[in-house]
């Protein structure tokens, strides 16, 4: 397990799909989502068995203190010789949206990558109307790289992405409970 203080990262279990389908075809979590699309159980049983071959890519399931399963956090295109990967969140459970359980995963997940795993740049894409998400990776350090233009079609119109990404050196790992 990855320790944060509000969550903790564990593995994920074939036992977890039932809940991700259930998130997933949530019209107001996949919003925030890359997905658009409902997602059948084959699909996600489907997901599931090419993740266990994939070594490029670690995924977790986020969990309160209490155990309850809310979200899962994952770094994705793992380039071991440039020391790079991609980070994705989703915190699904939506009662527990804006209560800083994000911003602990996303740190608990970086600062392992940083120090364990000896990444250096870890990089994500976001909407640009997800402002919670923004202010989270902001706090964690991430700064914004770029901006693609007009790239998502949500909502009946074009948004853009935002490209943000933190070094190693810019990643803020102390108690974020104060900020």
């Amino acid at each position: 397990m990855i320790l944060g203080h509000k969550i903790r990262l564990r593995a994920i279990e074939r036992e977890d799909l039932l809940t991700f389908v259930r998130w997933f075809n949530d019209p107001e979590v996949r919003r925030y989502l890359e997905m658009y699309l409902p997602m059948s159980k084959a699909e996600e049983e489907a997901w599931f068995e090419a993740y266990l071959k994939d070594d490029t890519s670690r995924n977790f399931a986020i969990e309160t203190e209490k155990g309850e399963l809310i979200g899962n956090i994952g770094l994705r295109d793992l380039d071991w010789k440039n020391r790079h990967a991609s980070l994705g969140i989703v915190i699904a459970e939506k009662e527990h949206w804006g209560r800083g359980y994000g911003t602990d995963a996303v740190t608990a997940l970086v600062g392992f990558a940083f120090n364990e795993m000896n990444l250096h740049r870890i990089s994500l894409s976001v909407f640009e109307f997800n402002d919670r998400a923004i202010r989270c990776y902001e706090k964690c350090g991430f700064r914004q790289e770029g901006r693609a233009r007009e790239a998502l079609f949500r909502d009946g119109k074009y948004h853009d992405h935002l490209l943000m990404a933190v070094l190693r050196q810019e990643f803020v790992d102390e108690d974020l409970s104060t900020k």
